[in-house]
């Protein structure tokens, strides 16, 4: 070997050497240590999926004396990227939940109520002082939250947060003791302190996009005012701390997709107001008390407008964005309502009750007409049929509110004749469902609760109800009739609040009431012929009003029938020989035992020659039906 080839030697020695170096290098970046003799060394945090990669990537074999390195024989294998690491319990399995998640919360437990103890064994031996105490919780705490950014930097995040609960933990703890149990510091000292933790535990949620230590955030904040309670009436302090937390809360899920952070904040706000309203409450603190349950409803009107769903298509929402976006504005105007209901009771305002409900329709209808401007975001499918019905029964409990008796029938009844005829025109499938349940509401109404009758017959305030029924149903009816069938388009699985059903049960409904309204008259015109009277003609008052009822059913039948060979309507025929069928079954059953003897023979007389005079229509075959079923065969 001459001089030139030992000196090309020690070159390509040096270079395989710096090639090696470059490639410990990078393994021990990415979490690979090898000792000396090459043996793998990888942490044991890695997951079986990785070990295996590591293992096989190695340093490309040495080249052959003479060959460049600037264009290897064999490309080197690629390097394994350990970025994605994923923390334990991520496959989502029952074991791994209970290995990774239960039993991590259950330590934390364990390991804060051995604290506790030990301390309290320390404390109740007079081993450590007062202070001492105090400044051992609070360097205990501070340093579990610093020592678990190590453990977080070697990726185990999930012991890592545990690690900040339980400082933090620590920390309130310390704090609850110096300011309650030593009073070694002033409340206002200790609350300060405490609202540091917080928004440090905040601002680190923030900063490592960690939902969980979010939640430890709300937690430790709502836990403050519960800490350094004195059982004093500190509301506006009180309502002013949890006014400032909610804004926060309403920052980060509009920053962040951690919608259930506003649920634990409505929850936590909820909880505290009512506690406070059950022991504090006074009428003199109306004022007060209404301007923040009014800024507490604001809040969480408007969040589900605010929050940054998960999902990128708003129309599907996971379980916790549906949580926030409906069950909680649900919520919100259901205990807002009540609240302000109270409020109003408690001061005895009772006129101003109906009211309230009005406004608060007009509140929801005008937050779902809002476009989306700045941080207010489109309004989900699910939110905005929520908004509609929260407006609609506002409309619905304002009725009773104000009214009673026939107003309150005759003011369903408008409200879901209304509300039909809005449907028809925007082709909205939720406000056919509420329209159809405020029609049902009304005819329940009308049926239940009957003003009472007056002698005249017809002119009185029930059979004018009954007129309001009818001409709403057939109102109904008509505008039902009256959409496209194209435009139907509601799910099989609901078939009754179809445009076709809604108006084929309307027409049924005008005349069943048509038949209550003539036979409430009829009941009550002999009723107080014979009142007026003598009590022995209670049986004639019987007869003649069986007379009457059978003489209206089939006279109405008739026209029925009438009307349904005129229109040339089945619907409507089918509907007269159900009538004339229960007239045939009152003749034959009642009337017999009724009447006497000559109503008894004008009852049958009739029903013969009506009923003959029916068979002859239809073999007539005016409509031609024997045709049609020949056809149909």
């Amino acid at each position: 070997m001459g001089p030139d080839d030992s000196e090309n030697l020690q070159e390509q020695i040096a270079e395989l050497r710096q090639r090696v170096q470059q490639l410990e290098c990078t393994l021990i970046e990415n979490g690979i240590k090898m000792d000396p003799r090459g043996a793998d060394r990888t942490p044991r945090s890695a997951s079986a999926a990785q070990r295996p990669a590591a293992e096989t990537s190695a340093a490309p074999p040495p080249a052959p004396i003479g060959t460049s390195w600037s264009e290897p024989a064999h490309p080197p294998a690629a390097v394994p990227s350990f970025a994605a690491v994923e923390t334990p319990g991520s496959d989502g399995s029952l074991e791994s939940r209970i290995g990774s998640q239960w039993f991590n919360r259950i330590g934390i437990l364990a390991v804060l109520i051995g604290v506790a103890w030990f301390l309290k064994f320390a404390f109740d031996n007079h081993w450590i002082g007062p202070l001492g105490r105090v400044l051992i919780g609070l360097v205990g705490g501070a340093g579990l939250i610093a020592w678990s950014e190590r453990f977080r930097t070697h990726r185990y995040v999930a012991f890592s947060y545990s690690l900040k609960a339980i400082g933090s933990g620590v920390l309130y703890l310390s704090l609850w003791a110096a300011f309650s149990v030593y009073h070694l510091v002033g409340s206002p000292v200790a609350f300060v302190a405490m609202i540091v933790v917080t928004a440090f535990n905040g601002f680190l949620a923030w900063a490592q996009d960690a939902e969980l230590l979010a939640l430890y955030a709300i937690v430790g904040g709502f836990a403050t005012p519960l800490l350094l309670s004195t059982g004093q009436n500190h509301e506006v302090v009180l309502f002013s701390y949890l006014l400032v937390m909610d804004a926060a809360v309403l920052a980060l899920v509009a920053l962040k997709a951690w919608s259930r952070l506003l649920a634990s904040a409505f929850l936590g706000t909820v909880l505290f107001f009512l506690s406070w309203w059950a022991k504090f409450y006074v009428p003199g603190e109306f004022a007060t008390t209404a301007f923040f349950l009014a800024c507490f409803f604001l809040i969480f009107a408007f969040a589900p407008r605010l929050v940054s769903l998960r999902e990128s298509e708003t129309e599907s929402l996971s379980a916790w964005d549906a949580l926030a976006v409906v069950v909680t504005p649900l919520a919100n105007a259901a205990l807002g309502f009540l609240g302000f209901y109270l409020l109003v009771d408690s001061v005895g305002s009772t006129w101003a009750q109906p009211w309230l409900a009005v406004e608060f329709a007009v509140f929801y209808l005008l937050v779902l007409r809002l476009p989306p401007r700045g941080g207010l975001r489109g309004s989900p499918a699910a939110l905005k049929g929520l908004y509609l019905a929260i407006a609609v029964v506002f409309l619905t409990i304002a009725i009773p509110l104000e009214t009673q008796g026939r107003w309150l029938t005759i003011g369903w009844l408008a409200e879901g004749g209304a509300l039909m005829w809005v449907a028809a025109r925007t082709e909205l499938r939720l406000l056919r469902v509420l329209a159809a349940l405020c029609l049902l509401l009304g005819l329940g109404a009308l049926v239940v609760i009957n003003p009472a009758a007056s002698v005249t017959p017809f002119f009185n305030e029930r059979f004018g109800t009954y007129c309001v029924g009818i001409a709403t149903c057939a109102f109904v009816a008509w505008v039902a009739a009256r959409v496209r069938p194209e435009s139907e388009g509601f799910p099989a699985f609901f078939p009754a609040f179809g445009w076709r059903p809604i108006a084929a049960c309307s027409a049924i409904a005008v005349n069943v009431l048509i038949l209550l309204a003539m036979g409430w008259e009829i009941h009550s015109y002999w009723w107080y012929l014979s009142y007026r009277g003598d009590w022995h003609l209670l049986h004639d008052y019987q007869m003649y009003a069986q007379f009457t009822y059978s003489a209206f059913f089939m006279l109405f039948g008739a026209v029925l029938l009438g009307i349904g060979f005129w229109r040339r309507s089945a619907f409507l025929r089918w509907q007269a020989l159900v009538l004339l069928a229960a007239s045939i079954g009152k003749v034959f059953i009642v009337d017999v035992e009724e009447l006497s003897q000559g109503y008894r023979i004008l009852s049958f007389l009739g029903l013969g020659a009506l009923l003959l005079a029916v068979s002859f229509a239809y073999q007539r075959d005016w409509l031609n039906l024997r045709g049609a079923e020949h056809k149909t065969t």
